[in-house]
């Protein structure tokens, strides 16, 4: 029989937060997948646990060479753990090539629910929380960093973003200049541990606020477009949407479609200003 590929949620913070769960499967469990050892050493002993299993590190340097033999011990029947030093693994973490190498040989994957920042930061953000997306970490240089955030300005779910706290300040400031400069946002700071801090406001202000500089583990939320009138859009801004999706990668009619969807408009108006932008101007 294959064995059972455990991920395991780690507090984000206080280490009150970890679940009963999480110290029976790091004590019992045959091999420990850790992100960083040292911490998770740490962790077992505020837990009171001495795990009997193997420890090994997987992390984001040797996730691709690691993943077959955490693979092989699956087959061989393994309970394999892994936690990563905050949060669930996968979710901006190392985990994914493992969970979808478990996957495809048919070996059993499931969880040890934990802390997660993105919902902690949703909920305390004062935004809708009832559709929302996490868009991870944003790119580093300034001008993909831009393209991405153009890729969602017309987004009406509340976006989720992780970020550098060094990078926080430039950050804010291209999300104001895409989203506007009085888009409401929460930057959550810290959560769950001793400086916890939530500062709200329109993304100008928090960009004015950040550029003094910000300390610690960071989680942006980000208030939602709102919901468009036809009549605010015209066939040029119609066009200019369907080419950032375009550029992003999606076909002309997925494109088309999605626009029209986001302006309230029937897909043939889109679609027509599309082919009229193409028309020589006379």
């Amino acid at each position: 029989m294959t064995g059972t590929l455990v991920l395991a949620g780690t507090p984000i913070g206080d280490v009150a937060d970890a679940p009963p769960r999480l110290a029976q499967e790091l004590a019992g469990a045959d091999v420990i997948a850790a992100e960083d050892t040292r911490r998770m050493r740490r962790l077992t002993q505020a837990l009171g646990v001495t795990p009997r299993g193997r420890v090994v590190s997987y992390f984001e340097g040797n996730e691709s060479a690691r993943t077959p033999e955490l693979v092989e011990e699956l087959l061989g029947g393994a309970r394999v753990l892994l936690v990563t030093d905050a949060g669930m693994p996968s979710v901006s973490d190392p985990g994914y090539r493992l969970v979808a190498a478990a996957v495809e040989k048919d070996v059993k994957v499931t969880a040890v629910p934990g802390p997660s920042a993105v919902l902690t930061a949703l909920a305390l953000s004062g935004l809708p929380v009832d559709r929302f997306c996490f868009e991870g970490f944003l790119p580093r240089k300034a001008g993909e960093r831009l393209s991405r955030l153009r890729e969602v300005e017309g987004e009406r779910r509340t976006l989720v973003y992780f970020e550098a706290p060094h990078r926080l300040d430039d950050t804010l400031a291209a999300m104001a200049e895409v989203f506007g400069p009085d888009r409401r946002a929460a930057v959550c700071r810290e959560l769950t541990k001793t400086y916890e801090e939530v500062k709200r406001g329109g993304l100008a202000d928090l960009a004015a606020w950040a550029a003094d500089g910000v300390r610690g583990e960071i989680t942006v939320v980000v208030e939602g477009a709102p919901e468009p009138g036809p009549e605010e859009l015209d066939g040029d801004e119609l066009v200019r949407r369907v080419r950032v999706r375009e550029e992003a990668g999606e076909r002309r009619k997925e494109a088309i479609a999605a626009v029209a969807a986001e302006a309230g408009l029937p897909k043939r108006v889109v679609f027509d200003a599309v082919v009229a932008s193409k028309k020589p101007q006379g």
